[in-house]
């Protein structure tokens, strides 16, 4: 059954017809918006576990986690590319997201103030967000 209103000045408005086209519009949007091809690091954690080395919690989230494609590991880099240490991730983590692992005692130059971290897909290898981590002692 269809409902009508007057909505003023003799125009008439079939509310069904509104309710119809809106989740078209979502569907299209949504339709248009790119895959994610790389888990993100969203956070990370640095503290100093001896001359020159430092553990790290990184935080990580990828939403399209499965057991055919996830999240698969993280590493820390200088600025310059320079990879100091990288930690596999064996399984998916679709229950746990976003999820942190740690990566103990990596050894960093005593020049480096500040290393990048970055999270890999099992598919598509490393990108995504990218967070730039201070080295606590070294200001």
């Amino acid at each position: 059954m269809t409902t009508r209103r007057n909505c003023g000045a003799g125009a008439w408005v079939i509310p069904l017809v509104l309710l119809c086209v809106r989740p078209m519009n979502v569907a299209a949007q949504a339709a248009r918006q790119p895959l994610q091809k790389h888990p993100d690091v969203i956070a990370v954690k640095v503290r100093g576990s001896g001359p020159g080395r430092f553990d790290f919690a990184v935080t990580v989230s990828s939403p399209y986690d499965t057991p055919a494609r996830y999240a698969d590991a993280f590493r820390v880099s200088t600025a310059d590319g320079v990879v100091l240490g990288e930690r596999v991730l064996l399984h998916d983590h679709a229950d746990e997201q976003p999820f942190t692992r740690d990566l103990y005692g990596i050894a960093v130059p005593p020049g480096v103030k500040q290393v990048l971290v970055q999270a890999r897909d099992s598919k598509f290898g490393y990108g995504g967000k990218t967070v730039g981590a201070p080295l606590p002692g070294r200001n």
